[in-house]
């Protein structure tokens, strides 16, 4: 019964500090509900429980970002929006009047219908 009781003992030492440790390098915006040094405070005063709470509670998620995804700038209309039309519709005009003059020089004398 001892062996149990100090291996329980071991293993919860472990979970205490990880829960110390993985609250205190999270950045401040992956905390939910209290600040940061709440956290803290609460998983090292109540050991076994602040970690549990930490986990359960406290800590958000990668994919629980508040609606922040990351979207690839050819799927983002607000990026689309960003760069503009302007530099392709000045190139198209720009060749555009280009194939008109090929057209005009490359036309040659119109044929005479009557003849």
């Amino acid at each position: 019964m001892a062996r149990v009781l100090i291996v329980g003992g071991f293993l919860a030492l472990i979970f205490w500090v990880f829960s110390i440790v993985d609250c205190a390098v999270q950045p401040a915006t992956r905390h939910r509900g209290v600040p940061k040094g709440a956290w803290i405070a609460i998983v090292v005063l109540i050991p076994v429980l602040g970690g549990i709470l930490w986990f359960a509670l406290g800590r958000r998620r990668r994919s629980d970002q508040g609606g922040m995804r990351l979207v690839a700038p050819d799927d983002d209309p607000e990026f689309l929006r960003s760069l503009g039309k302007t530099e392709q519709d000045a190139r198209i005009r720009q060749l555009e009047e280009e194939l008109a003059r090929l057209d005009d020089e490359t036309d040659g004398p119109a044929p005479d219908p009557r003849s």
